[in-house]
């Protein structure tokens, strides 16, 4: 079926969630797509507030993933699920190219399977031919089928049952000491706020000394390094992914003021957030 999706050739087809949303699962759009030395870059936090969830197979070059701090190379076989809203970006590198196809879903059902995906196995997933192969004929069967609501429905379904079958086929991912996970979650979920060590030291259930031990024994950095490079990760994608002023950025990243996030990122990065934008934005533009 993958050959098939090929010869197909690219393409990508858009519906819409049926009102009332009786249906559990739905298969709203698909695409089988190629990037070459071009800007492509979506940003988890910045796709609007309705919850949804992205499965997107790399079949030939190389995509970028940062999920929630943790850098993943999207090779050819990698299969990616993200939901949004979520901390995390991905992208096409400058001069890169990258070939793959994709199903966005919604609906109860795939956003619950989704979470048990993630927990299980993470956000890359590794298919064999015949579980790549399911992805690939829900993929076609979207984009040469009718535009009717059971039929996209069916398709969501056999799209979260091939990537159940890929998870709990895989080992699980190597995880942080349940104190540690919790502060990572904490730190990711509330990154525009104050974070204290003490408060994570909170969070994780420790003492202050016990904690910082801890954290920076499992990441190779103390917990105020960690925060600092999630919230100039933050700031970086923001100034990519948006328009927003650096005072908007800095309030959404946790920074007291545009002042401050500017000698933050300019000791950090070497230059102010407004020039490094500038530099960026004329970078892609090749």
């Amino acid at each position: 079926m993958l050959s098939a999706l090929l010869s197909h050739g690219h393409d990508v087809t858009q519906g819409s969630a049926p009102r009332p949303a009786r249906l559990q699962a739905f298969a709203v759009a698909a695409g089988y797509e190629q990037r070459r030395n071009e800007t492509y870059s979506w940003d988890g936090m910045q796709r609007g507030a309705s919850p949804f969830l992205v499965i997107q197979h790399t079949l030939v070059g190389e995509g970028r993933l940062d999920y929630a701090g943790r850098p993943y190379r999207l090779r050819p076989g990698d299969c990616m699920l993200v939901t949004m809203p979520h901390a995390h970006r991905y992208w096409l590198e400058r001069g890169g190219q990258w070939e793959y196809f994709w199903l966005l879903l919604t609906g109860a059902e795939p956003l619950r399977l989704a979470r048990d995906i993630l927990a299980h196995a993470g956000p890359v997933l590794r298919p064999d031919a015949a579980q790549t192969d399911r992805l690939a004929a829900a993929t076609l069967a979207l984009l040469t089928g009718q535009s009717l609501a059971g039929a996209a429905s069916a398709q969501a379904y056999a799209a979260m049952m091939a990537l159940q079958d890929m998870a709990f086929a895989m080992p699980p991912p190597p995880n942080h000491p349940p104190p540690i996970a919790r502060a990572l979650s904490h730190v990711e979920a509330h990154l525009a706020e104050n974070l204290t060590i003490d408060r994570l030291a909170q969070v994780a259930g420790q003492s202050r000394a016990h904690f910082v031990r801890q954290f920076t024994a499992a990441l190779g950095l103390p917990p105020s390094a960690h925060v600092e490079a999630r919230r100039l990760d933050r700031v970086e994608r923001l100034l990519l992914a948006s328009e927003l002023t650096v005072d908007q950025i800095a309030r959404m990243a946790g920074y007291a003021d545009g002042n401050y996030l500017a000698k933050v990122f300019r000791r950090a990065r070497g230059l102010s957030p407004l020039a490094w934008r500038a530099t960026r934005a004329e970078a892609e533009r090749g």
